[in-house]
């Protein structure tokens, strides 16, 4: 509740939840439309649309947090929100499947400058370490409660009117999110410590790539990725052509998922008390691993019927959780304060690049080929993630971050208390240098 007192923190909460349910609702809308225009094709359509939404926020994310920092940042992100809202009330109007892929192109490049943005404002809304780890956790905890909720309140709302509607009601969420940010007192940033714009945009994956257990979540990212297409680009077709069943049934079916990871996340605190963040994310991985490959399985068999659907997407939305969860603590535990905002735009723009390589895998293959090789070529893919993970990622490895002195030289527990990392042994050290050379 301290963490709430803030009230710029709270302002900005609350235009981050609205900004995320508008967008959940731009999904499940941006489905249908696809449907509407595309009918058995919608697949390809939608991986498409998600494929430019990938490719923009790979590009565009580095770019953003490098150049932020030279930018009023309040008055960015209000324009920011602006745009999205102008480009969703766009949406209904379009009538070909070629102006889909220009407004996401758009919105998404907006998206793409907002997110790390926002993310790198926090820490200069709160200050204290203690309550700036909280809301990294309310941040996780919101993403986790509108993969829920949005689903079903588009299975509510297409009960009395056409998706149409929902592409309104998403611009509404922009305008709202706009005028709260426009609210609070967000300080212009702090200049960045590199140079050149290059440096400052290269900054945070250089240091995944030197870094063991961020090499692991690089790998962990893809196996999200992997089984998280499934669900958002293959469920409209599998639930209207495949099970017959209707728009608000496709909307359950993706709350039947954003369901697993709800319940996951509110396990997770006391269990993240007592288990290392890299055995719960390895335990997501398995999770992931065995939901592709029953999904393969069961469309094989052709024996993937309403209950077998809804379990699966509830084990993969339990299994995601389990990974993405524990991402923010593992980033925040492997830097120093200042690098923070490099590292989460590093990880925004890495992690939707494993989804630029399986969503078009999920519209296209699932086109052309059916299901059943789809999930199958997605499911080898968990599999090689999930065993790159743990080999780049040793168990050894639970608290040593790269930036630590090497073997041999001082270790100085208050700078690692200082970064919310626990002071390692000297044989943890080695482990960790072992696994870097």
């Amino acid at each position: 509740m301290r963490l709430f007192a803030i009230r710029d923190y709270r302002h900005l909460f609350s235009a981050q939840i609205i900004a995320l349910f508008g967008t959940g609702l731009t999904t499940v809308a941006l489905g249908l439309l696809a449907y509407d225009l595309a009918g058995p094709s919608a697949g390809l359509v939608l991986g498409t649309a998600l494929t430019i939404k990938m490719v923009m926020y790979v590009m565009i994310a580095p770019l953003a947090a490098a150049y932020v920092d030279r930018l009023p940042r309040r008055m960015f992100l209000v324009g920011l929100d602006v745009v999205r809202a102008a480009v969703v009330l766009a949406l209904p109007f379009i009538t070909e499947i070629w102006h889909i892929y220009v407004l996401i192109g758009v919105l998404q490049t907006a998206s793409a400058a907002f997110t790390p943005t926002f993310q790198a404002v926090i820490p200069d809304i709160v200050s204290d370490k203690a309550q700036y780890t909280r809301a990294l956790s309310a941040s996780q905890v919101a993403y986790t409660m509108e993969s829920l909720l949005s689903p079903v309140l588009a299975a509510v709302a297409l009960s009395f009117m056409t998706f149409n509607g929902l592409f309104l009601g998403t611009a509404v969420g922009f305008v709202l999110s706009a005028v709260l940010v426009l609210s609070t007192r967000i300080p212009n940033a702090h200049p960045s410590a590199h140079a050149k714009a290059w440096d400052r945009a290269s900054a945070g994956i250089k240091t995944f790539f030197r870094t063991p257990r961020l090499r692991g979540v690089m790998a962990l990212n893809l196996v999200v990725a992997t089984a998280g297409s499934i669900v958002i680009v293959n469920t409209v077709n599998h639930v209207r052509d495949a099970l017959g069943g209707s728009q608000v049934d496709v909307a359950w079916m993706l709350a039947a998922s954003g369901g697993g990871t709800l319940l996951a996340a509110l396990a997770l605190p006391r269990v993240l008390d007592r288990v290392s963040d890299r055995t719960v994310m390895m335990t997501g991985a398995v999770v992931l691993v065995a939901g592709t490959i029953a999904a393969a399985s069961l469309a094989a068999t052709g024996e993937l019927g309403w209950v077998g659907t809804a379990m699966i997407w509830f084990v993969v939305g339990a299994g995601m959780a389990l990974i993405v969860t524990p991402t923010g603590r593992v980033l925040r535990g492997s830097v120093q304060p200042n690098e923070i905002p490099e590292v989460f735009a590093a990880q925004f723009s890495l992690s939707h690049l494993a989804w630029l390589i399986t969503y078009p895998i999920a519209g296209w293959m699932g086109t052309n080929l059916g299901f059943t090789a789809t999930w199958s070529v997605l499911a080898i893919l968990a599999i090689v993630g999930a065993a790159a993970a743990r080999f780049l990622w040793p168990h050894c490895d639970s608290f040593v971050p790269l930036s630590e002195p090497l073997v041999g030289e001082a270790w100085d527990t208050s700078a690692t208390s200082d970064t919310g990392i626990a002071a390692g042994t000297l044989a943890e050290c080695q482990c960790a240098v072992a696994h870097v050379s």
